[in-house]
């Protein structure tokens, strides 16, 4: 079967987000035709009149709905399509001229149902975005997870950069309600469906994430709260290491009082890891600026991370409702 790509990109009130995307998919060195289909979820700030300028470059279609959420957005976009196999961009991320090649090249060689890539951080990027794109790919803040990494079990994909073909997202019924999460609920009813998922290393994009520490502290704050509520859903998902940054926080918080009253051995193991941490960002970045910000990132990482966690398991074992009722925020309601 020949593959027909399908590119789905919910936008939010980001129109100049959407201009960088689609001229970066103009410069493909992918020689077969491909669709784009826009899904304006409910934006005040449409990005229409961007889409229209590229109509003469991209074969590209535009929806506006009502807001429900990107996954539901997603849904939209992919039931609207006309290709077999669909990629799932977020409206921050550019591309490489090479990403949809190394995508055919991959499915070629070996097909998969489901693939994700990697987000690097463009030499254009502020240094508080190289910061935080650093924490949230390297392995010693995430353990790979998010495509930093081939030995990190099976992969999970996620949904700023992945790839699904229409006869896995028929089976799996396509993205939930749950925001964020709602690409590893997808990827677990993908495997509970028979299909495989892999990383593909080489098609990674440039993932902006236009955010403050403010606003990156409530995002991994969510994803603490969401991992046990997939744990409910999904139990043989579960890993120990999802308590790493609970623990993480509590040890450091342990390890401050233990050294005001003299006893350092602790502490100093803390600070052998940010000493590690903060080599392996500056090797990678070649910026000393960006390897201490680094720590700074970690830290807010793992401190909204893991008091998200802990508050979401608490609250899911000790009470009878329901995660829509504890976390009415974490779900869109669908229109």
């Amino acid at each position: 079967m020949k593959t027909s790509f399908s590119i789905i990109v919910p936008v939010y009130n980001r129109p100049e987000e959407i201009r960088e995307l689609l001229e970066s998919l103009v410069h493909q060195d992918f020689a077969a035709p491909f669709e784009v289909v826009i899904v304006e979820d409910g934006s005040s700030e449409s990005s229409e009149d961007i889409v229209k300028k590229f109509q003469g470059q991209l074969q590209i279609s535009y929806y506006y709905k009502e807001n429900s959420g990107p996954g539901d957005s997603r849904n939209y976009g992919m039931q609207k399509a006309q290709g077999n196999y669909f990629i799932i961009l977020d409206s921050d991320c550019i591309l490489p001229q090479q990403y949809l090649t190394e995508v055919n090249k991959e499915l070629n060689q070996a097909f998969v149902h489901c693939f994700g890539g990697p987000d690097a951080a463009d030499s254009s990027f502020t240094d508080v975005q190289k910061a935080i794109n650093y924490v949230m790919t390297s392995f010693f803040t995430t353990g790979g997870i998010r495509g930093g990494e081939k030995s990190v079990g099976k992969f999970q994909p996620r949904s700023f950069n992945m790839g699904i073909s229409k006869e896995a997202f028929e089976k799996a019924g396509g993205f939930g309600r749950i925001h964020p999460g709602e690409d590893p609920d997808l990827t677990f009813r993908i495997w509970k469906a028979g299909f495989d998922t892999r990383l593909f290393p080489k098609a990674f994009v440039y993932h902006k994430r236009r955010i403050d520490w403010n606003k990156f502290y409530i995002q991994v704050n969510k994803f603490g709260m969401v991992r046990p509520i997939l744990n409910k859903w999904h139990p043989g998902t579960t890993r120990p290491t999802y308590w790493f940054p609970t623990f993480f926080m509590l040890g450091l918080g342990i390890s401050i009082l233990l050294a005001v009253v003299g006893f350092l051995l602790p502490l100093w193991l803390y600070v052998a890891y940010f000493l590690v941490l903060f080599l392996d960002a500056w090797l990678k970045n070649r910026n000393v600026k960006v390897a201490f910000l680094a720590i700074f990132a970690a830290l807010t990482q793992f401190t909204g991370y893991g008091i998200g966690f802990l508050k979401s398991t608490i609250l899911l074992n000790f009470s009878n409702k329901e995660p829509e009722e504890l976390f009415p925020k974490l779900f869109f309601k669908r229109k």
